[in-house]
């Protein structure tokens, strides 16, 4: 979810910010009624993701972005103009979006420059809905919104695209409510809290999968779609768990791994590889912190 802080056009800013207000409130409902039923709500990693959250407002109001530049310059360079005035147009920009959507969250995983930001959003033991207010600050540095630039060039305009992103992660905010059980035949074609609460796993058997957005059509027709199995209970985190709440500490972990393991190659040439390889290939899981309390 690191691409949630693209920059969207200002009309959305309003209804934007509203809903950040309103996931909070539901977030910290959802720790109060835990607290209450004596469930063991985290609150220091609640405290941290809201760390997350101002920490990412601060370095956006810095207006640094690889998206937006580059997405206006395929704009510019468009096949056509496709003008969102049928439910067919609609529609096409909805399943583009998630079939864009799809191979960015799998890169996301699958590739250690892109991880290095997605590891935050990983990085609680606790799946709640404070989890997903919790992005990561570089989205916008390493280029994550380039994965939707094929609809801007074929003639979507990027307002529309982003707009079509950002309700695809509001759709998202939902997913993180671990206590919401499976939902029949809605499994079939929605990404679910089940099927998240796996994407959230850091148990072997349910390492990089489900990537889908609101759909999970495009895991099922790729091969990366696994289901929750009451006999494996999920492990929430990362493969070696963070132990920090520190929200600086947690913003950079990605950052600081891969750092090492790129100064421990000396040819540039395999550096430059390193960056497009999974992040946890040496040690054959998801890429770990080494952090600290």
């Amino acid at each position: 979810m690191t691409v949630a802080h693209l920059v969207l056009p200002s009309e959305a800013g309003p209804w934007l910010l509203w809903f950040l207000v309103a996931a909070i409130a539901l977030a910290v409902l959802e720790g109060v009624v835990m607290t209450l039923l004596r469930k063991g709500y985290d609150w220091q990693a609640f405290a941290a993701s809201m760390g997350d959250v101002v920490g990412r407002r601060i370095v956006d109001a810095l207006g640094l972005s690889i998206t937006v530049p580059a997405l206006a310059w395929v704009y510019a360079h468009r096949r056509g103009d496709l003008a969102l005035t049928t439910p067919v147009a609609f529609a096409i920009l909805f399943i583009g979006q998630e079939f864009c959507y799809y191979w960015y969250h799998r890169a996301a995983h699958r590739m250690a420059w892109f991880w290095a930001t997605h590891c935050v959003h990983h990085s609680p033991n606790q799946l709640t809905l404070g989890t997903a207010l919790r992005l990561g600050w570089t989205g916008k540095l390493t280029g994550t919104g380039l994965f939707f630039a094929p609809l801007v060039w074929l003639g979507f305009p990027p307002q529309a695209v982003l707009a079509a992103l950002a309700t695809n992660l509001l759709y998202q905010f939902w997913l993180h409510a671990a206590w919401i059980p499976k939902l029949g035949p809605l499994e079939w074609v929605f990404n679910t809290p089940s099927h998240h609460r796996v994407h959230h796993g850091s148990n072997p058997e349910y390492l990089d999968c489900n990537y889908g957005g609101v759909l999970i059509v495009f895991d099922r027709l790729f091969g990366t779609f696994v289901e929750e199995r009451p006999e494996v209970s999920i492990r929430y985190g990362l493969t070696e768990p963070v132990t920090t709440y520190n929200p600086l500490r947690i913003a950079t972990l990605g950052w600081v791994q891969l750092g090492h393991r790129l100064l421990q190659e000396p040819q540039w040439g395999e550096r430059l590889r390193m960056l497009a390889r999974p992040p946890g290939e040496s040690t054959g899981g998801r890429a770990s912190s080494g952090l600290d309390a």
